[in-house]
């Protein structure tokens, strides 16, 4: 299961913790889901308070700049003065009021159309595997938010440590606030492949739907390029709200070790352990016992038909054992197959 549908830190999958966290905010009639178009039935269940009309399906992964304009575009077809905003639907946030504030926050700037907000994370460590966000002078105008000056790519250790000591820089959070029109008109002038190509789908609209055949013949050829390097990068009205709530991408499992119970020795899980002579790992075994014995700093993962053992410090290199699956030889080997798909 991808990690949106899974339940990693609290009881309710990590898409439905997103969609709870609007309540009061937007109502579920005004929420977009775009996923990939095998995921929509179980992205409908786990969010049934979200009209199944509102679940977008890709044919297939183009990057986050043809996803946003995409729901750019259906959210204009409902409504040309909205107020959008992009919202990852795998992160943890500690504090949803505060995260509402912040939220209502950006609405309030971004609704005179002449901003795109993104909502910045102070650093809490050098980080090398966020993108970085550099903004010191104030919005004029807007106390909560500064004018962003450049967008970095992810840094080495010895430039992220002078990132966080300078104070001047946040993570980037990949969240955002804009009106709809205006991260089209974005779209338009810096990607404009991108926005022919959308609106070209969206003339073949017949029974308010864009027909699934024209998807899976349009949306392959869109350029395949993130909303941040697209655009963001490129424009000059770009401001950063500081979050004001705790934030997390679990974007490896060391990460989400973070997140979870630990014993005296640092092992965490969620599951029944036995750690005897063992520190520093990381267990999710779906409610199996496990025991580790002498080992430390380990991720053990097991997925139900498939296993994952790996040191922590190589959480980020799972893609590699993803790229040897998909060899001639794996995709012959049902199992193989399996362990790619769990992967």
């Amino acid at each position: 299961m991808p990690k949106q549908l899974l339940s990693l830190v609290g009881p309710q999958s990590m898409l439905a913790e997103t969609v709870a966290r609007l309540r009061g905010v937007v109502a579920p009639s005004n929420i977009l889901i775009v996923t990939n178009r095998q995921l929509v039935t179980a992205v409908a269940e786990a969010v049934p308070e979200v009209p199944r009309s509102s679940v977008l399906g890709e044919p297939v992964g183009r990057n986050t700049a043809p996803c946003i304009g995409w729901a750019a575009l259906e959210i204009l077809r409902r409504d040309a003065d909205a107020v959008m905003s992009v919202l990852p639907a795998d992160h943890v946030i500690g504090d949803a009021e505060a995260f509402r504030r912040n939220l209502r926050q950006a609405y309030e700037i971004a609704a005179s159309g002449e901003h795109l907000i993104t909502f910045g994370i102070r650093p809490t460590e050098p980080a090398t595997g966020y993108g970085y966000i550099r903004a010191v002078k104030p919005l004029p105008g807007h106390a909560k938010a500064l004018a962003v000056d450049a967008f970095v790519e992810k840094p080495t250790l010895a430039v992220a440590k002078r990132y966080v000591a300078s104070g001047k820089y946040y993570w980037n959070s990949g969240m955002f606030v804009w009106k709809a029109a205006r991260i089209w008109q974005e779209l338009g002038e810096h990607l404009p492949a991108l926005t022919r190509g959308l609106s070209a789908m969206e003339e073949r609209r017949r029974n308010g739907r864009i027909p699934a055949a024209q998807l899976t013949k349009a949306f392959p050829a869109l350029p395949a390029i993130s909303i941040d390097h697209g655009v963001l990068e490129k424009s000059s009205s770009v401001a950063v709200i500081p979050a004001a709530f705790p934030w997390s991408d679990i974007g490896s499992w060391d990460a989400a070790a973070g997140l979870w119970p630990a014993d005296d020795a640092g092992n965490a899980s969620r599951d029944p352990l036995v750690a005897i002579d063992a520190s520093g790992n990381v267990v999710a075994s779906r409610g199996k016992p496990v025991a580790l014995l002498g080992v430390r700093d380990l991720v053990v993962v097991d997925a139900g038909d498939a296993l994952l053992v790996c040191p922590r410090s190589r959480c980020q290199d799972v893609r590699q054992v993803v790229a040897r699956l998909g060899d001639a030889r794996a995709a012959n080997d049902p199992k193989l197959r399996k362990l790619r798909e769990l992967l």
